[in-house]
Order: structure tokens, then C-alpha cells, then sequence
């Protein structure tokens, strides 16, 4: 793999997003098969592992900590804070004292001394705490040792500039790939500026744009995708008839669809990562080969001409979702 950088690291673009062993999509791994997985990317030479306080509720930094220990100074970890389980349910807390809580426990999770990219998973606008008062803390913990550099996540270009007013800001975090297109707006750009990189998650659009057929009728009850109208009817009827010229576009590009969506990403721009989650080894190893998918001008208009804000039916989140997050938002989206 080529090697790009990260907080202040070179690493390789493509990274590992942990959140799928222990979160978010039904059934996740046994523990065993989540430390299996982490040992191959570690084979495969993923060099920067992407967890959150609030995956499984602590239990990913549980896995992945002890998983890692052994390699800990060859990686980036990278973890979040900012929104975590309380009493079993979802919290959004950006103040200062809870993010302090929630370091400390993040770090005997994980076991270690440091986190190299801490983010502030979600702004708390809800709860009208100032993103200067977030970031300060998150400023002292770098002057403490403890966190390395700092990162946020699912924010707008001008709350990602007034942040990096109180304080450098290494990283964002957010969704993007073909279908989730709204970073184009102004935080990729607003990144580059600032010497930040921007690190996407699911760029894969959550398995949409991968070799096999999803039928959400088959999700498993806790899947978060049940509750995501572009995997809601009549969105995802509309949105499946884009899949057979994706693949095959990337036929022509003689790679698989999902290293396509990854490659797309990749190659926005000097600063872009993609952290890809899986629970499989095979697509592990197809994701990670993504790095070496060199896309042509062609079949780079060809994706982005079929696939965009336009041809995507459905909104990225349910309105309460979206509600909590700061990005930017295509008024005219489908």
C-alpha cells in the first residue's frame, strides 16, 4: 500500500472501521472471530484502526484494545467520545466533564496510555454546548499526553474552521461514497485547506455497493439499516436499479464493485482515507487490495454520472437522526 497522512503519521489510506464486530448490523462476530479479523488486517497491513466509545457500548474498545496491544506502536488507534450508552440507551453529551469521563474509561478499555486520533463523534448542538467548549477539553487531554491529536466527526466546514480556531484539528469523520455526496459541499475542501484529512466511513454505502444483492427484508432486527429510508421502500427499489451498470463499470475497471466505491474515495484527493468495516475475511482482503485500483478519468465520470445526490432516492438518515448531526445537506437531494 501506498501511505498517506494521518494526525501526523504516515499511514496506509486504507484503514480498518471497527464498529461492525460489536454494533450496529445485526448479529455481530463471536469475540474470537472479531480478534481473528483484526489479526488479519494486522497481516494484511492495516496500520489504522477506527473504534468509538459508543460501539456495542464499550464492548469494540474491549475487543479491539486487547486485540491490538501486541502491534500497538506499529498503529493509529483512533477513537471517539461524545456519544456513548448510558443505562442502555444512545447519549449525545459534548461537555467537558463527560468527555473526560468517558476518555479515561476509553483508555482501560483499550488498554493503553494514549489514543492517537480522539474525535468528538457528534457536536452537541442538541444540548447547545459550544463547539469551542468540546474542543478545548479535547486540547487539554493532547497537553495531558493522553490523546495525540484531535478529530471530529459528521460536522459542517464552518463548525470543522471555528473549532480549528481553539485548536489544530488532524481529521474529519464522515459518511461519504457515491451516494452520500453532501462532504462535497464544503468539508472535503475546508480539510485540504487546513492540512486536515478527511476519513470516510462506509464507503461502501453500507454494503449497497458491494457484489452481493441486499434484501432488507433479511436484516436482522437490530440492524440499523431498517431504520434508513434509502434501505426503505420505495427508495431502495429505486436505488437497486443503479447496481448493474455500477458493476459493471467496475468490470471494466477489472475490480469489484466494493473496491470501486473505495477507490472513488480514495482518489478525491491527497488527504482522503476510507475505513471500510467488515466481518469477513474475504472482504477484508478486497478491501484493503482497494489501495492498488488505479480508476480511469472514464469510468470516473461514468460512476460519478450514474450514481450522486440526484440519482440516490432517500435521505442518508431518518429526520432524528439527522437532526443530531451538522454536516451539510443538498437542499434539492432526493
Amino acid at each position: 500500500m501506498t501511505q498517506r497522512q494521518l494526525a501526523g503519521r504516515a499511514v496506509n489510506p486504507v484503514g480498518l472501521g471497527c464498529m461492525n464486530l460489536s454494533h450496529a448490523y445485526g448479529h455481530p462476530p463471536s469475540p474470537e472471530d472479531g480478534v481473528k479479523l483484526l489479526h488479519k488486517a494486522i497481516e494484511l497491513g492495516v496500520d489504522h484502526f477506527d473504534t468509538a466509545a459508543l460501539y456495542g457500548f464499550g464492548k469494540n474498545e474491549e475487543l479491539v484494545g486487547p486485540a491490538l496491544k501486541p502491534y500497538r506502536d506499529n498503529i493509529l488507534l483512533a477513537s471517539k467520545c461524545g456519544m456513548q450508552g448510558v443505562d442502555g440507551k444512545r447519549v449525545i453529551d459534548g461537555r467537558p466533564d463527560a468527555l473526560r469521563a468517558t476518555l479515561e474509561d476509553s483508555l482501560r478499555r483499550l488498554q493503553t496510555d494514549r489514543i492517537d486520533l480522539y474525535y468528538l463523534h457528534r457536536y452537541d448542538k442538541l444540548n447547545d454546548v459550544p463547539i469551542e467548549d468540546s474542543v478545548g477539553e479535547l486540547a487539554r487531554m493532547v497537553e495531558s499526553g493522553k490523546v495525540g491529536a484531535i478529530g471530529l466527526s459528521e460536522v459542517s466546514a464552518a463548525t470543522l474552521l471555528k473549532a480549528h480556531k481553539v485548536h489544530p484539528i488532524a481529521a474529519v469523520q464522515s459518511e461519504y461514497s457515491l451516494w452520500s455526496r453532501n462532504a462535497e459541499i464544503g468539508v472535503i475542501e475546508a480539510c485540504a485547506d487546513i492540512g486536515a484529512a478527511f476519513v470516510a466511513f462506509s464507503p461502501v454505502a453500507r454494503g449497497f455497493l458491494a457484489s452481493s444483492d441486499l434484501d432488507p427484508e433479511n436484516f436482522a432486527e437490530k440492524d440499523i439499516r431498517r431504520g434508513m429510508p434509502r434501505f426503505q421502500s420505495p427508495h431502495f427499489e429505486e436505488n437497486a436499479k443503479l447496481l448493474p451498470a455500477f458493476r459493471q463499470i467496475a468490470k471494466e475497471a477489472d475490480c469489484t464493485p466494493a473496491q470501486l466505491a473505495i477507490a472513488w474515495v480514495l482518489q478525491k484527493g491527497p488527504h482522503m482515507h476510507a475505513i471500510p468495516g467488515t466481518t469477513s475475511l474475504a472482504h477484508l482482503e478486497e478491501n484493503m487490495a482497494a489501495d492498488g485500483v488505479s480508476l480511469s478519468a472514464d469510468a470516473i465520470a461514468k460512476v460519478e454520472d450514474l450514481i450522486n445526490q440526484n440519482t440516490v432516492s432517500g435521505p442518508r438518515y431518518p429526520a432524528g437522526t439527522q437532526a443530531e448531526i451538522d454536516t451539510e445537506e443538498f437542499s434539492d437531494a432526493a
